[in-house]
This record gives structure tokens, sequence and C-alpha cells, in this order.
């Protein structure tokens, strides 16, 4: 009989659910007893058709997906899986000798890590290839593909790692909830799984040794916390937390503001204008983040002026007048274009990405702010604003604001995710019209720990009080300047985070529109000298989990119930 065990992971999908378990179906591996090649090329063109097969049927999977994101994922994915650089490889290690599945193995290897050393939006796309791999794999070796088995009740899914494929057709009436021993806050598992609404935990490590016997587990979303083999009053707890959550959410609606009326915008961050028109019926002010680069991701060429032009037109006319960000290309070698390849860089994620490349590429900037302000005109009565990723000094600053403007746009920003911009905000911020932080990255950055890697998730948390102390910086940057600051981050969805940062000095919070009501809440519970209270003993706290505790112990008590 399985023993109650209580397990810690980290919560990246709130909500709480319990019932049994649906193991995931693990991947099968190479077959150890399998000849070395003797024909490389018939066995290079059999890997290349089983490919063919697996691209074939995640593009079925995206034609079923249940969202626009879920599809496009997926048809990312079917595109990775006859990558040419991946054929290649494959070749390369047939003709080393290796059997068929060794080689798609060791291929896919030193393919995820060249993706790994890339960081960012390429990094994330690892679980994609290795999904790849274990599908090939398994037909090579005419064994059944690693996947979801078929549900005949209501289930919650264990599983090492849950590739992107899996999740996106998932059906949240069968799926109660989903808990892995790997990935990470931002993968593309975690995000899915928060779209779909499906209470999520990561890197919960010893999940599956500690599943036996088909026991039912409980989930909270929200604190990463698994109980194997709950008790019925574990149960009931779970119950009454899911309760005062609904009661703490109850009324939770119109502009953002604290307790006694001090302002803030509450955004959403959205990367298609299909999310643009399904955030916009959500009750929230806006979008603080449109990630203008997924128009140029898995291109062979630029999008045109007029395509970029109906996509931007599209998000604004989604919005009507309420404010639109919009964030320019953020590309380059965190996230490759096959049509702007700057060369090979030694260390990518600080080399020329997001306005470096742009300065580099001066026509792609420049058609993308033509576009812009075409859309502009086309919705006379939006609240366009722009900014530029990647900025760390204020030549670069000057630089956009200068192109920016020409092109006939009013409100020129830039993002905050540097230690040097942070520092020298006020100086940075005078050139531009506003400020928005971008928590992962500042995070990543000021850290020195990779925002990809799952282990390293305690350093990168936005809690680290030397992050804090760089948001502060760029909060009086911003008030020395009279130039407003906002959080894009994943940070400005946490509902306590939210009251350090708006006590901090930040104006606007952007994230995922399904965490806009527990921000909204969070707020109302407290006033501004509150805010600012917490935000002082984050900042005096000697560690992110102090500075947690510090802010909860000031913290109304019905917060915990939003968390």
């Amino acid at each position: 009989m399985t023993e109650r065990t209580v397990l810690h992971g980290i919560g990246v999908s709130a909500g709480t659910a319990c019932g049994p378990v649906a193991v995931v179906t693990p991947a099968v591996g190479i077959d150890n007893h399998e000849p070395a090649s003797v024909n490389p090329e018939a066995d290079g063109q059999r890997i290349r058709e089983v490919l063919g097969e697996v691209a074939s049927s995640l593009r079925e999977r995206a034609a079923h997906a249940n969202s626009k994101a879920s599809q496009e994922v997926l048809e990312a994915t079917a595109a990775l899986a006859t990558d040419r650089g991946l054929i290649r490889g494959v070749d390369k290690e047939l003709k080393k000798g290796s059997g068929p599945t060794k080689a798609v193995h060791d291929a896919v290897e030193t393919y995820a890590n060249k993706l790994r050393k890339l960081g960012g939006y390429m990094a994330e796309r690892v679980t994609d290839l290795y999904d790849i791999r274990d599908r090939a794999t398994a037909r090579l070796r005419g064994l059944p593909e690693p996947g979801v088995p078929d549900l005949t009740a209501p289930s919650i899914l264990v599983a090492h790692d849950l590739a992107p494929a899996e999740t996106a057709t998932l059906d949240p009436a069968m799926v109660l909830g989903i808990v892995t021993e790997a990935g990470g806050a931002t993968s593309h598992t975690a995000i899915l799984a928060a779209q779909l609404g499906i209470p999520a935990a990561v890197q919960v490590k010893g999940i599956s040794d500690a599943i036996v016997d088909d026991p039912r587990i409980a989930l909270d979303g929200s604190t990463g916390q698994i109980i194997v083999a709950p008790s019925d009053e574990d149960v009931a707890e779970l119950d009454e937390r899911s309760r005062r959550r609904a009661a703490a959410l109850e009324g939770s609606a119109g502009a953002g503001a604290t307790r006694d009326g001090h302002a803030v915008k509450l955004l959403a961050n959205i990367g298609t204008a299909e999310d643009a028109v399904k955030a916009a019926g959500y009750d929230l002010e806006g979008s603080g983040l449109f990630r203008s680069e997924f128009l140029f991701l898995d291109r062979d060429s630029a999008p045109s002026v007029d395509e970029q032009t109906e996509t931007y037109t599209k998000v604004l006319e989604a919005f009507g007048e309420r404010r639109v960000v919009v964030r320019t290309l953020d590309a380059g070698a965190d996230k490759p274009l096959s049509f702007a390849d700057l060369g090979e860089e030694e260390n990518p994620a600080l080399g020329r990405r997001g306005l470096r490349l742009s300065q580099a590429r001066e026509d792609l900037l420049a058609d993308q702010l033509e576009a812009l302000a075409n859309a502009q005109r086309n919705v006379p009565d939006a609240e366009l604003w722009v900014m530029a990723p990647m900025v760390a000094t204020v030549e670069e600053a000057e630089w956009f604001a200068e192109r920016a403007r020409a092109a006939g746009l009013k409100q020129v920003g830039i993002m905050v995710e540097t230690p040097a911009a942070a520092i020298r905000a006020g100086q940075v911020l005078d050139v531009v019209d506003f400020g928005s932080i971008g928590t992962n990255d500042l995070s990543q950055y000021t850290m020195a720990a990779d925002r990809m890697q799952g282990e390293l998730a305690e350093l990168l948390s936005p809690w680290q009080p030397a992050v804090l102390s760089m948001i502060r910086e760029t909060c009086r940057g911003g008030e020395a300047t009279g130039k407003p600051i906002g959080v894009c981050g994943e940070a400005g969805g946490d509902p306590l985070m939210a009251l350090v940062l708006v006590g901090l000095g930040v104006k606007s919070l952007s994230m995922a529109p399904g965490k806009v009501n527990a921000v909204r809440a969070a707020l109302r519970l407290h006033d501004m000298d509150t805010c600012r209270k917490m935000a002082d003993a984050a900042l005096a706290a000697r560690t992110a989990e102090d500075a947690r505790e510090a802010v909860l112990g000031i913290a109304d008590s019905v917060i915990l119930d939003l968390l």
C-alpha cells in the first residue's frame, strides 16, 4: 500500500486537484542490441521517412489542437522534426557506424546541446527535440510511442517531463492536473498548462518513485505541493483552499488599484493576433507585452511590411482604446533567424540579440517601425506604445528612440533586462518615454544563472534581494525622469510579488490573462503605504526565502488564498 508522502516542486499553474494517477508512457530508449550501420545511405533514408511520419503526426495533432497557441507549438515542433541540421547530424552518426536508433539519439543530443547554449526561446525547444527523438526511436523499434495514455476517468498526469505535443492536445475535462519531475516555470508545458487552466507543478523530484499501486495524489499548482496517497483530511483541506480562493477572487473586476485608490494598470502578455483577440475578452486594461518575434521565427524570410501591418492592426483593433505595448524584434543569438544569421558566437546569450541585432540589420527594424506606424494610422484611437529589447546604454536608447520617432511613433520606450540599464536608469530613461522591466532576463543576468535551467530556479527567483535592488534602481530612475515603469516578466503575475513591485514604484503589471483577477484582488486588499513597507522589508532581507516570508508577515492573511 502506498504511504502518504508530501513532495514539493515549483507551482506553474494555479489551482488544486485530487484524483487518480495516470502515468505518461516513458520513452523506450535506444536499441542496445542493434548492429552498426553497414549501409548509411539506406539507414539515413529510413530515418528520414520516420522523421517525416513524426512530423505528419504532429501536424495532425495541430489540426485538432484546442487553441491557436497549442497549434503553433505543434507546428513548430513538426518543423523541427525535419530540420536539415538534425538530418545532417543523423547522417554523420550513421557514417561513424552507429545503428539507426543510436544515430538518432546522438544527433539529437548534439543538436540539443547547441540549443541549450543559445538560451532563451531556443533552449526552451530542447524538450520538443527530445519528444521528436523519442517518437522516432519508438517507430524505428516498432514499439508504442511515449505519451499520455487513453484516460477512462479524470486523472492527474505524472511524467518525467511532458512534451508540448502532449500538453497542447490535453482535454481539461479529463486532465485534473500535471506533475513532472523535470521542466521549468517558463517551459512550453508550463505555459500551455496555465492557458488551459490545468493545475501543474514541475521539478517534483521523487514523484515517480513515490507512486506505486496506482494511488490518488493531491496537487496544489500554486505552491507546488504534492501529496501522494492523501488522507481525507488532506482532501478536505484542499477543497477548503479552493473554496477560500474562489471567495477571495469574488468581485475582482475593473481597473487595477490599491485599496486607497493608487492606480496600477493590469495588462496581458500576448504573442499573436489570436492571443490579442482572446486576451481582449478578459477584464483587463490592455497588453503590456506583444512579443512581435513570433511573426519572424521559423521562417525562411522576414515578414513583409504589409504582413506585419495586418497583424499589428488586428492587435490594436482587438484592444480598441486600451494600451498595447509592442516589443520590437527580440531575436538574434537566443532566437536565431535563418534570414538574419550574424554568425556563430562563443556566448550567444550575451551576444547580438534584441536591439543589437536590429543595429546590425537596420532594414528589419525599419520595416517593423513602418508597419507599426501604418497600424497606428489604421486604428487612430489605439494607444500604441513601442519598446526595444536588450537595451544596455544611453546610446542604444537614443539610437532606437530616434528611429521610432522618425517613423511617427509617439510613445517610445525600452526594456530593462540588463543590470547596466537598471543601474543607469535615470540616464537611459531620460531619452525615452517609458521603461518596462523584463524580470526573467533581469534575474538571469543579475544572478548569472541560465533561466532555462530548472535546477537554478532558486537563484532565478524574483524574490532574490539583488534582483529587487535592480528593480528599485529602475523605479528610482523612472521617478527622477518622470517616466512610468512597468513589469512584463513572470513576476508581475504573482499576487504577493505584485504588491512588492507596486511598493517599489512600478506603475503597470503585465501577465498571462488568467492571472489578472488574483493580482487585482491582492492589490485591493492593501493600501500604498503597506505596499511600500513590503518593498522595504523584502529589500532588507538576507535571502529570497526571507524576503518572501517578511512580506507574508505584513500582508493581509487573505493573500494566502490567492497564491
